[in-house]
């Protein structure tokens, strides 16, 4: 999972956070002051801290500055009580990766550790290109198709410049991948660079996520919130799934593009930010622009600099090379010994069509790694689901909004609105586990509403709950 230093003073925050993190499979340090901490992190950088803003010796903020001397990519997590926002704001906007109030809602502290874990590990894994010599965790772009060498050369082009990017291409094909090694090769490499999907949020979560909120700006908003164009002045952003955005988000998208500055949620304020910006769709946005679902001048806006990515189908050449090469990195993690494919096998790959492009492949090449008990894999380990039904993120919105509405009304029921609302409730609840504090998040409501209405539906929570 990672390894995270927990620095308070508190020697009872300290044991609680690391029974609760150890138990989540993390390796738990613990630091009791500023200072030792400082000694840790000079010795071996964790993948994420989460430190008192308030402690006896150095204080949090002088505490952050050092850190990030040392490792500018280390996420920081401080922590506060409700007296000091203002402090850990201030910390936010010098770079810590976000705060946490005390005393700790425990699946928010969850949630944001693995994210702040997740964010550090994209920040620090050096993404080469083909011919590049990548060490430990680094990842790599492979194919020597026409069509790869085409992206290797815009990257190469547009990395060390300011441009906005647009990646476009189906799922799987690397978009996240290639926006990562546009900012690994750019000048803007030693500053934060932090991912926001667009379609995993509802507008208002999404609107926050990315501009932050004054105070009572939404439900459950106790407190001002630094989003993430603040959290990355001076860095990279990367909005994965931008056809996904609300029209209203776009606005103030393009508001970030034009002036340079964004307005919190509930506030009056105009805040100047400097931010790089890479978008990425697997969307026609042309098509979402005369169906009246994506602002053309945005469109322009983004489309200084265009990246597509071919589908695996359309590059077939290159899947023995990127076979060999997560079955190398697959062989990292496991103890065995194989030494490669044999012809049926590259055979078998070859014939499938790749829907899920280059993310299905390497699922596959994990799988035949496991099953293959042999040195070498065949085609008998090469298990390939052939799924022919039509992928759920290739539908728009509108046609899943029609097939909801039409179950409510063919389902009979008196209050289609309500049953909708249930139904949408399960779901999150399913897709979290049950965890209501996530599940809230993903509906844009606050905990309190949520448990309102799962007693209200009658909803049992009939799946494990963490």
């Amino acid at each position: 999972m990672g390894r995270v230093l927990v620095v308070d003073d508190d020697p009872s925050v300290r044991y609680s956070l690391k029974r609760l993190f150890t138990s989540r499979g993390f390796e738990v340090e613990l630091a009791r002051s500023a200072e030792e901490a400082l000694s840790k992190i000079k010795r071996s950088s964790p993948d994420a801290v989460i430190m008192d803003i308030r402690m006896p010796g150095m204080d949090g903020l002088e505490a952050l500055r050092r850190i990030k001397e040392i490792d500018p990519k280390l996420p920081v997590i401080v922590a506060t009580a409700y007296g000091t926002t203002d402090t850990a704001i201030e910390a936010v906007k010098r770079g810590a990766y976000d705060y946490i109030l005390k005393p700790f809602d425990i699946p928010t502290l969850q949630d944001l550790v693995q994210k702040a874990v997740q964010a550090g590990r994209m920040m620090r894994g050096y993404v080469g290109l083909e011919g590049e010599r990548v060490f430990g965790e680094g990842e790599m772009l492979i194919g020597n198709s026409p069509a790869m060498q085409e992206v290797y050369k815009l990257i190469g082009q547009v990395a060390p410049t300011d441009m906005t990017v647009l990646i476009q291409g189906e799922s799987g094909t690397g978009k996240e991948l290639v926006a990562r090694a546009i900012y690994t090769h750019s000048r803007r490499a030693d500053k934060p660079f932090l991912p926001v999907n667009c379609a995993a949020l509802p507008e208002p979560l999404l609107e926050s996520e990315l501009f932050g909120h004054e105070r009572s700006a939404l439900t459950g908003a106790y407190t001002r919130r630094i989003g993430k164009f603040e959290q990355c002045d001076g860095g990279t952003i990367f909005l994965d799934e931008i056809g996904d955005m609300p029209l209203s988000t776009q606005a103030k998208l393009m508001r970030v593009l034009q002036e340079g500055e964004i307005q919190r949620l509930g506030g009056t304020e105009s805040i100047k930010v400097d931010v790089r910006i890479i978008a990425a769709t697997n969307k026609d946005l042309k098509k979402l622009i005369a169906e009246g679902r994506f602002r053309e001048d945005l469109y322009y806006r983004l489309n200084v600099v265009t990246i597509k990515l071919p589908p695996l189908r359309e590059r077939k050449e290159d899947i023995p090379l990127l076979a060999r090469y997560f079955l190398e990195r697959e062989l990292k993690r496991v103890d065995k010994t194989i030494i490669g494919f044999d012809d049926g096998a590259i055979e078998k790959l070859m014939e499938h069509d790749w829907p899920g492009n280059v993310r299905e492949l390497e699922n596959v090449i994990k799988r035949a790694v496991v099953v293959c008990h042999e040195p070498i894999i065949t085609a008998d380990d090469i298990l390939i689901e052939r799924v022919e039904l039509r992928r759920v993120e290739e539908r728009s919105t509108e046609e899943l909004l029609d097939e909801l509405f039409r179950r409510a009304v063919e389902s009979g029921v008196n209050d289609p609105m309500r049953w909708i609302e249930r139904e949408l409730i399960v779901r999150a609840l399913r897709r979290t586990k049950g965890n209501q504090s996530q599940a809230a998040r993903l509906l844009g409501m606050s905990r309190t509403t949520l448990r309102d209405k799962i007693r209200s539906y009658g909803i049992t929570l009939d799946f494990k709950v963490e």
